[in-house]
């Protein structure tokens, strides 16, 4: 029996993950008769017809099929209503268009490109309004999402050409390492390692366990009693290995002795056990879309935006934004402000680890400095940024910030001092607030927690209900554009009602909010023939989001290798010099297409490395 944590006084009790018969049954009851689909104001009208525990507890899968971009259209009407603060307006909403394959492109029955789709569509409707209060408004401007770039964009880490050659091949030929500083340290080079994040069987051999090793794999390691000088070959070899050691442990074990000793871990719930746990509901209780206005803050006036360079029409050109964040979600909002116009700083750690290759794409549009706040001139230069910055992006633990003096409340003093509201975005597992809010998290973490490694494994058809996680960094990558969202929703509202913003981007909101009944599953005969079309290899609890998304890679090169994926099929936005060698870099373009061309998103320059510009002399352009 799967067991689930509730907190009390920071203990945990344990309740039953599986509800009784007849509890599920009156369930059921309260679904409207024409689907298995909760009664809600706002869709009363036009109930999602669904079946429900197709793919387990808590899941509802479609009876029907839609196309994507149609079904994308539904999802996106649905976010944008249930959005405090996003417009209503039919007229600006009706601008959106989309399009693309009639069938997904990943595996597995998430509908995560259309839920990526759908926020995608919302930092174009945003861009627009934006457009119109810098007095450049358009009735005729179109907005264009194309839900199979957005299938490619969630696995767009990869899909990166250097001089010429992609990404993945100059991984496999080792010719990655000498283009761009070492920030990994060493984090996965031994077998042992790099299986210590993966998804684990426990002594319920019905539930699995996301054990992971963070960016510090021997800290972990060593929590275990596994000696690191183990003689393990291969990464089968490790992960049998560590195998044989989370077999000794109940999941609830498990749990327990990562929070005792700091470590990241979750059970691979149901998407039933997370909704009624009190981690879920605490989530539940906050829109997808997490913008909150300050009203117990000093009262600042409506900010106007800067107006509209004739060299630079983007939405957000002029607008100042430092970046405190790592590895992806954190960095994806910066990205994304980037490529609608925003002069983006990113502080980077030096001391800290991060993963190499991200500084291909992750960085794009970018300057990048390094910051170390245990010394007194950098936290002073951090500072000075943050002062006349516009949003501030942070991805840290909860509280983190605030003991260098960049917490909510010592930017909301800021704002109140200057005169000017500042839009405060921060980026973590849980959300912002229930008893897991502080703790640290990842990808894999969100996706175990909130049910989407199970129903992935479910999909899959494996035995012991093995769980598998989603094949790319789904979770990392919307989480990211919400808090793009986020950002962009915060910064009209402040133009428009003045004040000061704090919003929020969680990696176990997108995915609980993509297993809601309201957006439903693909059905099986879906998945099958998504899996067919594409001929996707192996997909195990045992694979690292890394050896997935290599997996999903070799798929998408057997069916577009000769089309969307190549360097120069359209789909790419290349900068023939970049400093990476001073290389031809190439990386997927941003996905929304504004049929303005002088204002639709791109970069203006390339990706650098973390930590390229002298701190002394990076100010705001």
């Amino acid at each position: 029996m799967l067991l689930y944590p509730i907190q009390f006084a920071h203990i945990i009790t344990l309740t039953s993950f599986h509800l009784p018969s007849n509890i599920q049954v009156i369930s059921l009851n309260i679904y409207t008769t024409q689907s298995n689909k909760p009664l809600h104001s706002h869709d009363m009208a036009a109930p999602h017809d669904t079946v429900a525990d197709v793919y387990g507890p808590g899941t509802y899968t479609d009876r029907d099929f839609k196309p994507v971009p149609q079904e994308t259209e539904r999802i996106f009407r649905m976010i944008a209503s249930e959005t405090p603060g996003f417009t209503k307006d039919e007229t600006l909403l009706s601008k959106v268009k989309f399009e693309g394959e009639e069938y997904p492109v990943i595996p597995g029955p998430i509908k995560a490109i259309s839920v990526a789709s759908a926020l995608h569509a919302m930092t174009g409707v945003l861009a627009d309004e934006i457009l119109a209060i810098r007095g450049h408004a358009s009735q005729e401007r179109s907005i264009t999402v194309n839900t199979t770039h957005v299938g490619f964009w969630l696995g767009s880490i990869a899909l990166a050409y250097v001089g010429g050659e992609d990404v993945l091949t100059l991984i496999s030929q080792k010719k990655l390492g000498a283009l761009y500083p070492d920030f990994e340290q060493g984090w996965n080079d031994t077998p042992l390692k790099y299986r210590t994040t993966a998804l684990y069987p426990t002594k319920n051999p019905e539930v699995w366990y996301s054990l992971h090793g963070s960016l510090d794999n021997a800290a972990t390691l060593k929590s275990l009693g596994v000696d690191l000088a183990q003689p393990l070959k291969s990464n089968e070899e490790a992960y049998e290995f560590l195998s044989s050691v989370t077999q000794k442990m109940s999941p609830e074990e498990l749990e327990f002795h990562n929070i005792r000793n700091g470590l990241c871990g979750s059970i691979c719930f149901t998407p039933e056990a997370w909704n009624t746990s009190n981690m879920g509901q605490s989530l539940a209780r906050h829109p997808l879309v997490n913008v909150k206005a300050q009203p117990q803050a000093v009262p600042t006036p409506p900010v106007s935006f800067p107006p509209l360079n004739p060299s630079d029409k983007r939405p957000l050109a002029g607008i100042k934004v430092v970046e405190m964040t790592r590895v992806i979600a954190g960095p994806q909002i910066g990205t994304i402000l980037a490529a609608y116009g925003a002069d983006v700083i990113r502080i980077s750690p030096p001391h800290l680890r991060d993963i190499n290759v991200l500084q291909l794409t992750l960085n794009a549009g970018k300057r990048t400095i390094g910051i170390d706040l245990r010394k007194k001139e950098d936290h002073e230069i951090l500072l000075n940024l943050v002062k006349d910055a516009d949003v501030f992006i942070q991805g840290f633990r909860q509280g983190k910030m605030a003991k260098y003096g960049l917490g909510v409340d010592d930017l909301l003093q800021m704002a109140a001092k200057r005169e000017r509201g500042i839009v405060y975005v921060s980026e973590n597992c849980y959300g912002p607030d229930g008893y897991y809010a502080e703790r640290a998290g990842w990808q894999q973490i969100a996706d175990a927690a909130a049910g989407s490694a199970y129903v992935t494994g479910r999909s899959l058809n494996l035995p012991n209900n093995e769980a598998v996680l989603p094949s790319l960094p789904i979770s990392d990558m919307t989480t990211g554009l919400l808090g793009a969202v986020d950002a962009m929703l915060a910064l009209k509202r402040r133009a428009t009602e003045g004040g000061s913003y704090v919003t929020h981007a969680a990696l176990t909101a997108v995915n609980t909010y993509a297993l809601k009944p309201e957006v439903g599953l693909y059905p099986r005969d879906v998945v099958e023939k998504t899996a067919q079309k594409f001929q996707f290899g192996e997909m195990r609890g045992a694979h690292h989001v890394l050896d997935l998304l290599v997996t999903v890679w070799e798929g998408w090169n057997r069916v577009f290798g000769g089309s969307y994926l190549k360097e120069n099929s359209g789909w790419y936005q290349s900068f023939e010099k970049s400093a990476f060698q001073g290389q031809r870099l190439s990386i997927l373009k941003p996905v929304v297409q504004l049929s303005d061309s002088d204002c639709t998103p791109a970069w203006k320059t390339p990706s650098v490395p973390y930590c390229a510009s002298e701190k002394t002399a990076t100010k705001f352009l």
